[in-house]
């Protein structure tokens, strides 16, 4: 089923809650529908969208949107020790967390309560809490809207990194993915190096899927605002990768800095955050737009922002910390 809807408010479908008109929006609800949407859009401007849980709308919106909205998980495969899951791009990321954990399947509960929609997921490579989704995928499923053609691209060709992937570049305004290929284990495999993860899940018992989900959700629930309540998109800036010279310097004039190492030899990570929290930030607005006080990676909807409020505040939180840290962090949300 295609469901077509004309010259609506995005008020309601951003989690950010900013107004932004759309000319047209096509959502479908079976995989196959999407061979009829791009036959009606060949030569039109078009841009596919998930759950808009990481967009800032700067403008109305021209453009016919095209959201996903098939939500099936397929078991393709099931082994001894592992177990192969197709899952459709319209399908709620916590919804499919929580039915791998419920299904005893190891590889995703780091991710819990992470907001958006399966499809979007690899678009941004989501992760948290030690864990990227691209240690469990297998392939991405789209469909090609200049050659009408369903594709699966494999992991590897995916183009993988840190909040990265090809399908914010290459790949853009070319293709709507349409599901997601996911190899999940059967072992315990549990990663709870990061943070205080480790402690809160002995907190809920012996280690299990469960009581990892349960730990994660508390930790996210404790740090992070709802956007039901407070409009927000999460983490609204990537932590910076610096050199090792800029690491040691910083960490001269600051010695309580946190840093990772990262897969790179002689880079590391640092915690924008707390970069931001150091310029005295955290807590602070303008009246329409604030970092969050708990967590300064997050900046909040105080009522009323547009978008190019939005943008400008971050700019202004940028322009501080690289006053301060002579560190560019960049933003980690798609601006439209």
């Amino acid at each position: 089923m295609i469901l077509r809807t004309e010259n609506i408010d995005l008020f309601e479908r951003n989690s950010f809650h900013i107004h932004s008109k759309a000319a047209v929006l096509l959502e479908f609800t079976h995989r196959d529908d999407i061979v009829e949407v791009a036959s009606n859009l060949r030569n039109s401007d078009w841009m596919a969208i998930g759950g808009c849980n990481n967009i800032i709308f700067t403008h109305d919106i021209q453009k016919t949107l095209i959201c996903p909205r098939n939500e099936q998980i397929t078991i393709l495969d099931d082994k001894a020790q592992y177990t192969d899951i197709y899952v459709g791009a319209g399908m709620e990321w916590d919804a499919l967390v929580k039915w791998t954990v419920e299904h005893e399947l190891w590889g995703l509960e780091n991710l819990s309560l992470i907001p958006g929609t399966v499809g979007a997921a690899p678009v941004q490579n989501i992760g948290a809490y030690g864990a990227e989704v691209k240690d469990t995928i297998l392939n991405v499923e789209m469909f090609d809207m200049e050659s009408l053609k369903f594709v699966t691209l494999a992991n590897e060709h995916c183009a993988f990194g840190y909040r990265e992937s090809v399908f914010k570049h290459f790949l853009k305004g070319r293709v709507v993915i349409t599901g997601v290929t996911f190899r999940l284990g059967k072992n315990p495999n549990p990663r709870l190096s990061y943070g205080d993860l480790h402690k809160q899940t002995l907190l809920r018992g012996p280690i299990s899927l469960s009581s990892i989900r349960d730990a994660v959700c508390s930790i996210r629930r404790s740090k992070l605002p709802d956007p039901k309540i407070e409009g927000n998109v999460g983490s609204f800036f990537k932590n910076p990768i610096v050199d090792n010279d800029v690491l040691q310097e910083l960490l001269s004039r600051y010695q309580d800095l946190p840093y990772y190492a990262t897969e790179s030899d002689g880079k590391f990570k640092l915690a924008a955050g707390w970069l931001i929290d150091r310029c005295g930030l955290k807590g602070f607005s303008n009246g329409l737009v604030g970092v969050h006080e708990r967590q300064a990676l997050v900046l909040v909807n105080k009522g009323g922002a547009s978008g190019q409020d939005v943008m400008d505040f971050a700019e202004m939180v940028q322009r501080k910390v690289m006053d301060k840290f002579s560190v560019h962090i960049e933003t980690e949300v798609n601006v439209i």
